[in-house]
């Protein structure tokens, strides 16, 4: 992620951007017992409000679901198990769209209630509808509020999902920024409770933040973010040439005006990914792995070419067809992440194997990559 500009020049493109995409954490919407804080979502809406009068498309992605039905579901603290979970998120995100609807409402605005999960963006169907209607809400001078689908969740709700989905939904409506809201006011490198904490005002490469511990929760502790999640967010949005401030909601208005507050994010000037891409490097995890001979390794990194069988040695944990996987070199080095094509269970008898041969041998159906090249995103370490 390399960028010649200046920090004038970004945060002048910050001001002037034509489309915005703002998230903010459940930490800058409730109170401490688990309500939500009327206050502070019109605030959040007058500043909204404004830059949408002075004609910046707006999409809000917002949590805060699951906190705001704690309150009424009179629960101690944030759930655990997954059913009490849906159970507050499902309670809450009525509440929640509910006082966002007559915020906006009060600057003659239409809030649009949009709920979806990272999968939704990386499925091609999914991905092209979620597109095609957020543009039109935004072409009709609504404003989306976007959350995560906590509801209907399948797996456990994973730590900082929007913080993530905020950075994909910046990149599949072409953003020209992303701001990213909690109650810490920028990125420091060190606690900044302690005394001689500094402010780290802009970040350009990845690198600029090796030896910075970054945190991993905020003050409040009822959002499943946290600055850890914000800076990977940050990262998949510049390398898609979104730039991103990192700051608090309290300094939502200076940030929006390119005031030097909080932590910028520098655009990356290379080719923009697929979002399919940015899913698979940064919102999904391998659910095994597949480890590839030196042939296989050279051919996947340096050629960009699909993985077939003949170059796979061996297969660890156990995955289905479709499922996100590591590739990893025979040091258990990983250097990429693709949709496989087969079950773990069909790859042994596979391995070492020419696509035609299976194909003589096995069927048709058998001539097909291990993970083809579409589906599959070079990791990081690899490309250094």
């Amino acid at each position: 992620m390399q960028n010649a500009s200046s920090p004038a020049q970004d945060r002048a493109e910050l001001a002037g951007a034509g489309r915005i995409v703002v998230k903010v954490g459940s930490s800058s919407l409730t109170t401490p017992d688990g309500h939500i804080d009327r206050e502070r979502i019109r605030d959040l809406a007058d500043v909204l409000a404004e830059r949408r009068a002075a004609g910046t498309e707006i999409v809000l992605v917002s949590s805060g679901a699951m906190a705001a039905g704690i309150g009424p579901m009179g629960l101690p603290a944030r759930p655990r198990d997954l059913a009490t979970q849906q159970a507050a998120a499902s309670v809450g995100q009525g509440l929640l769209i509910a006082h966002y609807t007559r915020a906006f409402a009060g600057h003659g605005l239409t809030a649009a209630q949009v709920l979806l999960t990272v999968e939704d963006l990386m499925r091609r169907v999914q991905h092209r509808n979620a597109r095609r209607a957020l543009r039109r809400l935004l072409d009709i001078g609504a404003v989306p509020i976007i959350n995560e689908n906590d509801t209907v969740a399948t797996h456990e709700i994973r730590f900082g999902d929007n913080d993530r989905l905020a950075a994909l939904v910046a990149h599949l409506l072409r953003a020209d920024a992303l701001l990213l809201l909690s109650d810490v006011d920028a990125l420091y490198d060190d606690d900044p409770a302690r005394p001689g904490a500094r402010r780290i005002a802009r970040v350009v490469d990845p690198r600029d933040l090796d030896g910075v511990a970054v945190g991993s929760a905020g003050r409040r502790g009822v959002g499943t973010g946290g600055m850890v999640t914000k800076v990977e967010s940050a990262r998949i949005a510049t390398e898609a040439g979104v730039p991103t401030v990192l700051t608090s909601a309290a300094n939502a208005r200076a940030a929006l005006a390119g005031e030097q507050v909080g932590t910028l994010f520098a655009a990356g000037t290379g080719r923009r990914p697929s979002t399919r891409q940015l899913w698979l490097a940064h919102a999904t995890a391998g659910r095994g792995s597949v480890v590839l001979d030196p042939g296989a390794v050279r051919a996947v990194v340096r050629e960009h070419a699909s993985l077939l069988p003949a170059g796979v040695v061996k297969v660890e944990g156990d995955f289905t067809a479709g499922d996100p996987v590591d590739l990893c070199d025979e040091d258990g080095r990983v250097v990429a992440r693709g949709l496989v094509n087969y079950d773990a269970a069909e790859i042994p008898e596979l391995m070492g194997r020419s696509t035609r041969w299976l194909a003589r041998e096995l069927g048709p159906e058998y001539e097909r990559e291990i993970v083809h090249r579409d589906d599959l995103v070079l990791l990081s370490a690899a490309e250094r």
